[in-house]
């Protein structure tokens, strides 16, 4: 999931049909993209980040689920993995 291209679409009251539209992207593409289930090419990159005046590398920062979970404090796959023995 690309969490900061999904907030820069909101703050600018953009509907993704109308983005879609603007950067020649398909919705259907745009939505699986922001969703993160289709990784955009690096044209696509380049012309949302330019539509939306945004860096590029921070508008597909991914939400990583694992590096949450680790910062939060919750126990590593080995950790829960190990046996009492």
């Amino acid at each position: 999931m690309y969490p900061n291209l999904k907030m820069a679409i909101f703050k600018r009251g953009l509907r993704q049909n109308h983005l879609a539209r603007e950067v020649g992207i398909h919705e259907v593409v745009l939505s699986k993209i922001i969703h993160g289930f289709r990784e955009p090419s690096s044209i696509q990159r380049a012309r949302l980040s330019e539509y939306l005046c945004a860096d590029e590398g921070w508008l597909f920062e991914k939400y990583m689920a694992e590096s949450a979970e680790s910062r939060a404090g919750a126990p590593s796959s080995q950790e829960t993995n190990r046996g009492d023995s």
